[in-house]
């Protein structure tokens, strides 16, 4: 026999179950916030090679590291109905090929980022994968409710990685970009947690919910959408915006505090869903109102 009775088979990977390794659309989202950290940081324009490679760097790098995620949480994924299918927890790429495209990702990454950034971009955003990658999902996802609160840190990095990519050092402005998808965080994902609350449970993930129950989480929810609305508006207290964006950040936050609200009273169906549904658009039309806002101020 070619293979011993019993051992798994790993089917020929396609290039599609690799980029699947990359979560590419949670990678397009981290792209969008490094994009506006690069061109709110300098009113002379980001160099071609910046806003390419710089991006570039950082997208492989968030690939990388969400492919160890893969490769850590596969037998979570094989008991999850979201994440049944993916192509780890179905074994059609092993998980050896995983880290060695991981590894392949992280390098090719952090070679851009030397070459045609700087090297402070390279370690903050090494710290990030690191953060992501070993921190949160091969410890805190496992140790602690506060996991995503704790771990948030290292997926909030991306505006100030396109920040420090484009100007070579680190001011306020960029860590508040970081402080508002910190505080986006948690109500996003445990609106998610809420949904799923049965497959976390089952797969022995101490999500809030399953810890605290779901009322806990849905106070909680709450005040982290009242401390993002907060956050949120800061960019216009310091001057860093003007008064388009503070109208699209009140818009979006009352309607993020509405989706909460509804959630917390569970006076509709599938509330928690659309709540983590909607909490996606917010995070990306905020930083597209701040891009608009600063381009306008620098017309006027």
């Amino acid at each position: 026999m070619a293979t011993l009775i019993g051992e798994r088979q790993h089917p020929q990977a396609i290039w599609r179950d690799y980029l699947e390794l990359t979560k590419p659309k949670v990678v397009v989202l981290m792209l969008i916030t490094s994009l506006v950290g690069m061109f709110l940081a300098t009113r002379a324009g980001v160099p071609w090679t910046v806003l390419v490679f710089g991006n570039l760097g950082i997208a492989l790098c968030a690939g990388g590291a969400a492919a160890v995620n893969h490769v850590v949480d596969r037998r979570i994924d094989a008991l999850m109905a979201r994440t049944h299918k993916r192509p780890l927890a179905e074994g059609r790429v092993s998980p050896r090929a995983a880290l060695a495209f991981a590894l392949c990702l992280a390098l090719a990454g952090q070679a851009l980022l030397l070459t045609f950034t700087n090297p402070l971009t390279a370690w903050l955003t090494l710290a990030s994968l690191l953060g992501y990658a070993v921190v949160y999902t091969g410890f805190l996802k496992r140790a602690t409710p506060q996991n995503i609160v704790i771990g948030g840190l290292a997926g909030a990095a991306p505006p100030l990685l396109g920040w420090v990519a484009a100007t070579g050092h680190m001011s306020a402005e960029p860590l508040l970009l970081v402080l508002i998808i910190f505080a986006w965080t948690p109500p996003h994902f445990w609106a998610l947690a809420i949904h799923r609350k049965e497959e976390y449970a089952k797969a022995d993930i101490p999500m809030l919910p399953v810890t605290h129950g779901e009322h806990y989480t849905k106070v909680h929810i709450l005040l982290y959408t009242f401390a993002l609305l907060a956050v949120s508006l800061l960019p216009y207290v310091i001057h860093m915006s003007g008064v388009l964006y503070l109208v699209c950040a009140l818009a979006l936050g009352g309607r993020f505090l509405q989706w909460a609200w509804v959630l917390y009273r569970g006076t509709r169906p599938h509330a928690a869903i659309n709540t983590f549904k909607y909490s996606i658009y917010y995070l990306f039309l905020l930083f597209i109102a701040l891009l608009v806002d600063h381009y306008l101020l620098l017309n006027l």
